[in-house]
């Protein structure tokens, strides 16, 4: 009877402020309609009286947890289900001032990182393969129209990065954390560059070798399967793309000190990567942050911008370009949660229910928190600080006059 009445006021409490196209139908036959839908958006079924922690204290993290370890089920589409979850938080944490927000620093090491790394992208090519683009481009992809597959997206993206970077042929590029080694690719085979490409994930490193060699590629692009750390030598041209959220907030200034370290007087660098906008915290609202941390990338830490500029500084390199590219990243990660879904028993083969209740929970919530500002994507050129003014260009005309 406790866990009954507790229940029942909790969803009048909801239903009081908002109305849910959401059913909630319990182990013993009960069922709760959140709002005056014939038939609700979402079903959640309970099938346990224990279950009803994570529903009463819905936080993101909380409904995450609760979908991905199988205490609850889920019926609807992806998308309104990630409505449908915010909404409920919102509606039971916000009016109390609980947003579940915690302050997290975790300690870095080489050790760390890569089994960090080794988590998140060792989960399988093949499961890769079915969602993501050809070329296996795993961060924001660059709509320059709006209206373009998410092919020409990545390909669009990637070189817009290397114009934006004034690639020219016989320059020396690395780039720190090259994934599958599509940058790399591009570099070689239109810019003509001459490049290095690290990751610490031992099934990137095998692919992205395996690519190189079948472009014919292997004496322009060597792979390397090594820390960031560990780099020695200097180069015309750095990119990182989508690699520094797995750095640590207090290594940033180290970390761009390594890269200002590797670059040429006259070389320019790029930082592409995901941040926050809670200034205060470096938190998503209603404990998302919480369920990315604990299923998605362990130990990740998102920077606001503010932090990326004045931790470049530190570590010796002059800002001059910044682009947001949040609007693209919500549309990418929706083209990823929609692949998924349409090819989910093919994902299916490729690895167990629990990974693939994360990636579902993950990429729709990701594309939802890109929507409505809770994290942005940040491309930043940078150079070595200090040199003369007259280095720098006048204006961004040579970026978009190369795709004329």
């Amino acid at each position: 009877m406790f866990w009954e009445k507790k229940l029942e006021n909790w969803v009048n409490e909801v239903r009081h402020r908002a109305a849910l196209p959401l059913r909630l139908e319990l182990w013993n036959g009960q069922k709760f309609d959140f709002g005056s839908y014939a038939t609700p958006e979402v079903t959640v079924r309970v099938p346990h009286a224990s279950a009803l922690t994570y529903l009463l204290t819905p936080s993101l993290a909380n409904l995450g947890e609760a979908y991905v370890e199988g205490k609850i089920e889920v019926e609807g589409k992806i998308r309104e289900i990630i409505a449908v979850g915010n909404a409920l938080a919102a509606n039971t944490l916000k009016a109390d001032g609980k947003f579940s927000r915690i302050t997290r620093t975790f300690r870095h090491n080489k050790e760390k990182d890569a089994e960090a790394i080794r988590y998140h992208y060792d989960v399988s090519n093949d499961f890769y393969k079915l969602w993501l683009d050809q070329n296996m481009v795993y961060s924001c992809a660059y709509f320059e129209n709006g209206d373009e597959d998410l092919d020409t997206a990545q390909l669009k993206k990637i070189d817009h990065i290397l114009t934006k970077i004034q690639v020219q042929p016989g320059h020396t590029l690395l780039d720190i954390g090259c994934g599958w080694g599509a940058l790399v690719l591009r570099a070689a085979q239109k810019f003509g560059a001459r490049c290095v490409g690290i990751t610490l994930s031992e099934n990137q490193y095998a692919l992205a070798k395996e690519r190189v060699k079948q472009a014919g590629l292997e004496d322009r692009v060597e792979i390397r399967l090594q820390d960031y750390r560990d780099i020695t030598g200097s180069f015309d041209r750095i990119t990182s793309v989508g690699m520094f959220e797995h750095v640590g907030l207090n290594n940033l200034p180290m970390y761009f000190s390594r890269i200002r370290g590797l670059l040429a007087d006259d070389g320019i660098a790029m930082n592409h990567g995901i941040t926050t906008t809670d200034i205060d915290n470096g938190e998503s609202p209603y404990g998302g942050g919480e369920f990315i941390d604990k299923y998605v990338f362990p130990h990740g830490e998102l920077p606001h911008i503010g932090m990326v500029l004045k931790t470049m500084q530190e570590g010796g390199l002059e800002v001059f370009d910044v682009e947001n590219l949040r609007r693209h990243y919500a549309k990418t990660c929706g083209i990823w949660a929609d692949n998924l879904e349409a090819r989910a028993d093919e994902v299916r083969k490729t690895v167990d229910d629990r990974r693939f209740r994360i990636w579902r929970i993950y990429l729709a919530g990701s594309s939802y928190g890109f929507e409505r500002d809770w994290v942005s994507l940040y491309q930043v050129v940078c150079r070595k600080a200090g040199r003369s003014a007259s280095t720098l260009p006048w204006s961004r005309d040579y970026i978009y006059q190369a795709t004329q």
